[in-house]
């Protein structure tokens, strides 16, 4: 009987500990990594073990997305609900943690909202062109598979969600703040338009690890300059560079 309860104890201690790597899925990894110098991008695989796939992954994000085929795709049923703004600078970039019960649902997988966070400029790009900042919104299904929802976003006038966080902007590295009296949604970043480009590919930061599903949304929602540059001076640059194809399939909804 011990030994069943041990060998379940460890099960869910494994789980919550998949679970705790998605939920923080861009987060500072225990090594001093960043954005330029010794430190950047092209260092990345070379500085820990762990960063390996950094620099011998194949399916790396992100990607300059180019000749995406048009396929019949199922729809992302968006099931976002408010939460309490719960806000962190994680040494990398600034990060929204969301409460439980938001999900995303494309075809017969459903994913749970676990957080989402920014890119200064746009991480992805399409057809070479990045935008001025993007939003990842990251899930994870009951087996701790990860899927991001990737929103770009284009200096075409004020977001009013952005406006109500970038309020609680913390201009340093620090724990979670949370804000109790100030309920956001999700949904309120997300375009009219829910069309999207879908491949396989990576986390977008150290340690790099693959098999993460991610759905790049079309349309761009916008963001003023001004916002921008607020989040600019925080973050001048925490976008890694696009990564090679190599031969993956991109696939855009019709």
């Amino acid at each position: 009987m011990w030994r069943r309860k041990f060998l379940a104890s460890f099960v869910a201690l494994i789980a919550f500990g998949t679970v705790a790597m998605t939920t923080a899925a861009q987060e500072h990894h225990g090594h001093s990594w960043g954005y330029v110098g010794a430190d950047g991008p092209e260092h990345w695989g070379d500085l820990d073990p762990r960063f390996t796939a950094c620099k011998v992954g194949l399916r790396q994000s992100p990607i300059d997305i180019k000749g995406a085929k048009q396929a019949d795709l199922p729809a992302i049923r968006f099931d976002y609900k408010p939460t309490p703004l719960r806000i962190i600078n994680n040494g990398h970039t600034i990060q929204i943690n969301y409460t439980s019960g938001s999900s995303i649902t494309v075809g017969d997988r459903s994913y749970e909202l676990k957080q989402f966070h920014f890119h200064h400029p746009s991480e992805e790009k399409i057809n070479g062109k990045a935008f001025a900042m993007v939003v990842h919104l990251v899930h994870a299904d009951s087996q701790g598979e990860i899927a991001v929802v990737a929103v770009l976003l284009d200096t075409a006038g004020a977001n009013q969600l952005l406006e109500s966080i970038w309020k609680h902007l913390p201009q340093v590295a620090g724990p979670e703040e949370t804000f109790d009296q100030l309920q956001i949604n999700a949904a309120d970043l997300l375009p009219s338009n829910h069309s999207y480009y879908t491949f396989a590919g990576s986390l977008t930061t150290p340690p790099c690890s693959e098999g993460v599903t991610w759905f790049v949304l079309q349309a761009p929602k916008s963001i003023s300059k001004e916002q921008a540059d607020r989040f600019g001076k925080i973050y001048p640059d925490n976008a890694r560079p696009t990564q090679p194809l190599n031969g993956r399939d991109l696939t855009q909804s019709k």
